[in-house]
């Protein structure tokens, strides 16, 4: 692979996908204070906030205004690559419980 090859190889960002489970409910306008991510109600009570998460910093972030907002933490999970749509269905996911 020739140098100026390697460069574009590396500047392409693999965003890795994560949902992560607080305990209470979050209004869907909250969206945009967490980075894009996607904000659902669950009937147990639950908000997921799920989608793409560029880096580990800014998943710290997001962990970050968890928070800061006071929000009881239950779980962050890494979806596998390519399959950010079968968040509750796919059975190698990477699972935390906090």
């Amino acid at each position: 692979m020739s140098e100026a090859n390697r460069g574009v190889a590396s500047s392409r960002v693999q965003m890795e996908h994560y949902t992560i489970r607080v305990k209470g409910h979050l209004d869907p306008r909250w969206s945009e204070w967490f980075q894009g991510l996607t904000v659902t109600q669950t009937e147990s009570g639950e908000t997921v906030l799920s989608g793409p998460v560029p880096d580990q910093a800014a998943l710290h972030g997001v962990l970050n205004r968890i928070r800061d907002l006071g929000l009881r933490l239950l779980s962050v999970t890494s979806l596998p690559e390519g399959d950010p749509a079968h968040e509750e269905e796919c059975e190698d996911q990477t699972h935390v419980d906090v």
